[in-house]
């Protein structure tokens, strides 16, 4: 046993330090055999290890392995260096792609309606086609989910699913964009009129099979890479992780509506297609492609093949729907409230989300009707497309609203985790470091004023300190990130019931303003929360070992929470379809307030939804109830 320190000792650091190349060569000619020795071995490994990404402290499985001799294979020595904090820019490369994904999803929403309505599809067939939406992601994001965690691939789990979905969405944008040309140079081979009902019937159907298979793949790639950014973040930079998605899906949605306000063909010269859509569809498939490339190609992930196997019976529908009604059982009660409280909450955005739009183009255009109550029906579709070119700027204005609250609210949140205090004491003898290091132990940090990316921001020491005390004096004390989700409910469920009293579209584009603050934290707190969970959950599998207890990772827990995000948006498009049922005035009428209807039915959702997150714990709270049961023993 005494022959065999030294040699898994140097393995070890050979596979942590890879870019301190003469204290490997040190480390093959010098064997430890006291414990003196090793100290000193300790303290020059610590001194030697420099990164800008990581930071100079080694690891608790390293201090072990040190003192006791005990040899580590590669999960511990993985662990170390996966639990230190990282750059802003490394979390920016992480979540880019989280932008290109919702340019996809916002194209899909606000010009896929029109696009298909062009087509002919009428409005009774549009509940069957965007039903698509939430029922793929209740079957496709669990299955990707699972495949992507036991997934083998040398160079990542989850990168083949991100690639693969993004070539599949492309590929679906730009047949869908130019669907009625391929239908009608394909059956025009065979003499068939582009005019004749037939054809048209054709173009409709195969619209619609594009839409599912756009559907399936958008799906497969937002799994995809909801699992990488919780694989690639420390524990305690979680909630900066989805933070900074809250902030890329921002871009991507003010990306997406501004396009949509622009007239495209005409600034682009018809280069991209004649048409909105075509042109949106092109600015799509380059901008998820690029994104994914981009954070595939600078984003190192874990080599899965070193990982525990997966299980052989890994494969098939049966097992897919064994493995998510056995995961379902065991989520973890902190997901399991917040899984909770997703599906009332969205019940809610749904209906806001898809019918917005419409809620203030009525406002704009109920004048204009109730003057001129004769009008024809193209006279009523042009009234409608400037109504919608409406509706869109207030989406744009929702959307900056949203960014500005992403960039602002982690500044005044008190953050549930940071570095502990021993390494944050670091941070004033070092002077050539962006970031600070994380404890590996099963208590991964502990609340505190501040987290440890603002580092990142200020990477002299001096400046980081002045400028951290003036950060954390921006930081209301009471509020925590849970307490800023359950506000942003009972803020969202207020502006639904405001609708009462809005008559005016300038009223209803401030009030869309307003709600792009509680979507902000729609986007992060909810994933953020979970986030932090299954991180916490895999850093003790992996210390753990081969012979550890198997847990859920972060594939298939996030594809059951967007289950909860999914199968609600079906519940809210049956409940809406029969509002609109009950309510809805004839095309052109003046004063209908059917929409109206649907978004204050969201905002008795929102109300249930503050309730399930009231019943979620204070991570800060449950650590210091833990610390008082451990001294009084």
């Amino acid at each position: 046993m005494a022959r065999s320190r030294p040699s898994s000792l140097r393995l070890s650091r050979q596979s942590t330090t890879d870019s301190r190349p003469e204290e490997s060569e040190g480390a093959r000619s010098r064997p430890i055999s006291r414990q003196g020795d090793g100290r000193k071995r300790s303290q020059s490994l610590e001194s030697n290890e420099r990164s800008p990404l990581l930071s100079p402290k080694r690891s608790e499985d390293q201090q072990s392995l040190i003192h006791n001799g005990t040899p580590t294979g590669s999960l511990q020595v993985e662990e170390g260096a996966e639990q230190k904090s990282k750059s802003t820019f490394y979390l920016i490369l992480l979540t880019l792609s989280i932008a290109g994904l919702q340019i996809a999803w916002g194209v899909e929403m606000s010009n896929g309606t029109p696009y298909l309505l062009s087509l002919g599809i009428n409005k009774s067939m549009l509940a069957l086609v965007w039903i698509a939406g939430p029922f793929t992601g209740v079957l496709v994001q669990p299955y990707i989910g699972i495949k992507s965690d036991n997934c083998h691939v040398p160079w990542g789990k989850r990168k083949p699913f991100m690639l693969g979905g993004a070539a599949a969405t492309a590929f679906a944008f730009l047949a869908l964009a130019w669907m009625r040309e391929i239908v009608h140079g394909f059956l025009g081979l065979f003499g068939a009129d582009p005019n004749s009902g037939g054809v048209k019937v054709t173009t409709i159907v195969f619209a619609i099979v594009l839409i599912y298979v756009l559907d399936v793949a958008i799906n497969a790639v937002q799994a995809a890479i909801r699992a990488f950014m919780v694989d690639n973040a420390p524990v305690h930079q979680q909630e900066d992780a989805n933070s900074w998605g809250g902030r890329m899906t921002g871009a991507g949605n003010i990306a997406c509506y501004a396009a949509g306000y622009i007239d495209l063909p005409k600034h682009t010269g018809g280069i991209f297609g004649n048409t909105q859509f075509k042109v949106l569809s092109v600015i799509t498939a380059f901008a998820l492609c690029g994104t994914i490339l981009i954070s595939v190609f600078s984003i190192r992930e874990r080599d899965p093949s070193r990982e525990r196997p997966a299980s052989s019976d890994a494969t098939g529908i049966l097992f897919f729907f064994r493995q998510v009604f056995r995961s379902f059982k065991r989520l973890p009660p902190q997901i399991r409230k917040v899984c909770d409280a997703q599906f009332f909450n969205w019940i809610g955005w749904f209906p806001f989300l898809f019918y917005i739009t419409t809620y203030i183009g009525q406002l704009h255009v109920n004048k204009y009707f109730a003057a001129n109550p004769d009008l024809s029906p193209e006279e009523i579709d042009r009234a409608w497309e400037e109504a919608t070119r409406v509706g869109t700027f207030a989406l744009l204005i929702f959307a900056l609203t949203g960014f500005a609250s992403n960039l602002l609210l982690p500044f005044l949140i008190v953050p549930s985790y940071q570095a502990p205090s021993s390494l944050r004491s670091s941070l004033h003898s070092s002077t050539s470091h962006l970031t600070y290091p994380h404890s590996t132990s099963s208590n991964p940090g502990t609340p505190g004023p501040g987290t440890a990316s603002m580092t990142s921001y200020f990477p002299d020491p001096e400046s980081h300190s002045r400028r951290a005390r003036l950060l954390s004096a921006c930081q209301i004390p009471w509020l925590t990130l849970r307490r800023a989700w359950l506000l942003a409910h009972i803020i969202f469920a207020l502006c639904m019931l405001a609708t009462f009293f809005i008559t005016s579209t300038t009223a209803a584009i401030v009030l869309a303003g307003f709600i792009g603050l509680p979507w902000a934290l729609t986007l992060w707190a909810p994933f953020a929360l979970i986030s932090t969970e299954i991180s916490k959950r895999d850093a003790e599998a992996r210390r753990a070992g081969p012979n550890g207890t198997t847990e859920d990772q972060a594939g298939v827990i996030l594809g059951l929470h967007n289950v909860f995000i999914s199968a609600p948006q079906i519940l809210a498009t049956l409940l809406s379809s029969a509002i609109f049922k009950l309510t809805q005035k004839p095309r052109g009428s003046p004063w209908d307030d059917s929409v109206g209807w649907v978004l204050r039915c969201g905002a008795i959702a929102a109300l249930l939804a503050a309730v399930m997150t009231w019943r979620i714990e204070e991570e800060g709270v449950k650590k210091e109830k833990v610390k008082v049961e451990d001294r009084s023993e």
